[in-house]
């Protein structure tokens, strides 16, 4: 084409009468601009919690809302040493069948590739790139729009799942770009939130450390300027500890505290706090609900590890906890740690009565 043709083109496009030769690239740069602000907004959001469920569930509405759709779900570890990336109650608007695991192995050929090759794939982009998902049929009956890798530092720390989107509509590749740097962000708040993990987490047991917990109980309800609202104390001790480690050595005394703090995490919620309080002694924050809640998870945990089996070296081992359960009492407690001080007077009734038992203390 010559450049009079060129000319003679430009002449017709400026004569027509909405014509405005900035208006194709206002559109594209005013869009970019806005999803600059909200990635910025975005970033400063995700970042300002180490708490894991509250950063986990910002997570999932900031997608939902940005991308417009009405599931999302996460798989992320549940522990330190975890290998694999599970559902868990990471999730909004699927339909899980609770009878199964949803959980994709660290060694799963999935992972691998989205090691490799950092990106938003739909299932046809996965199966051509790797074919069938052996082991992960459940997660594909979820049927996910898209499937998409959180990487921070390098490594996998979770994958985010999206179903279907308002108005039915496919993403298109700059959707796509956006979505991947919502999910570098999301990767970086989550790989913040392991670090701050392993500073505050017994390594032994895997339980949250003493100082964590009166953290937390002071920045909850130790502010005089805020209602305080209702919360409970469950302290735990191990009875007769000091005899497996006479009997079978320190080896056996770790094995039989791991033992225990694993049942007590498997007993709380997610917005209880377990922690080890030194030795062989466990505290657990109950927020909220009434003291009948409090005490029916202390017997919950109390006759979970005493039905538990421990072999030590062949060795069938016995485990009882004694417990002791305090409410907060706005009458009599002036500070959050009175109540923590009750719930040890509850457990020390536990013992002197007995051991293996739950005693509340109302004052």
């Amino acid at each position: 084409m010559s450049e009079s043709d060129n000319q003679n083109i430009e002449q017709e496009l400026h004569s027509s009468e909405n014509f405005d030769p900035f208006t194709p690239y206002n559109i594209d740069y005013e869009k970019q601009i806005f999803d600059l602000r909200q990635l910025l907004e975005i970033s400063k959001s995700l970042n300002s919690t180490l708490d894991y469920t509250i950063l986990i569930d910002s997570i999932l509405f900031i997608c939902m809302a940005q991308m417009k759709v009405i599931k999302a779900g996460i798989f992320t570890k549940k522990g330190l040493d975890t290998t694999e990336f599970v559902l868990q109650r990471n999730f909004k608007g699927f339909e899980i069948d609770l009878t199964r695991d949803y959980a994709i192995p660290e060694q799963h050929p999935l992972i691998k590739l989205f090691s490799d090759h950092y990106g938003c794939y739909t299932l046809d982009d996965i199966h051509n790139a790797i074919g069938p998902l052996e082991g992960l049929e459940h997660i594909e009956a979820l049927e996910p729009s898209l499937i998409v890798p959180l990487k921070a530092k390098g490594q996998i720390n979770g994958v985010l799942i999206l179903g279907e989107r308002i108005d039915e509509t496919d993403f298109d590749p700059y959707e796509r770009e956006y979505l991947l740097n919502i999910a570098t962000l999301a990767a970086i708040s989550i790989n913040n939130a392991f670090l701050f993990e392993m500073t505050t987490t017994d390594m032994m047991t895997k339980l949250k450390m003493k100082h964590y917990f009166y953290t937390v109980l002071q920045e909850r309800y130790g502010n005089k300027d805020i209602p305080t609202k209702g919360f409970n104390i469950i302290m735990l001790d191990i009875d007769f500890f000091k005899r497996f480690n006479d009997t079978y050595g320190h080896s056996c005394g770790d094995l039989v505290l791991v033992a225990v703090a694993r049942t007590i995490a498997e007993h709380v919620r997610s917005t209880d706090i377990a922690a080890r309080y030194g030795g062989e002694e466990f505290v657990v924050l109950i927020a909220e609900d009434g003291q009948d809640t409090a005490i029916k998870i202390a017997e919950r945990i109390r006759t979970a590890i005493e039905a538990m089996e421990t072999e030590f070296e062949g060795q069938k081992l016995k485990i009882t906890v004694s417990c002791g359960v305090a409410s907060y009492n706005k009458t009599i407690d002036d500070n959050p740690k009175t109540v923590v001080e009750r719930a040890d007077r509850a457990l020390y009734q536990s013992k002197q009565q007995g051991r293996n038992r739950v005693t509340f203390l109302a004052n």
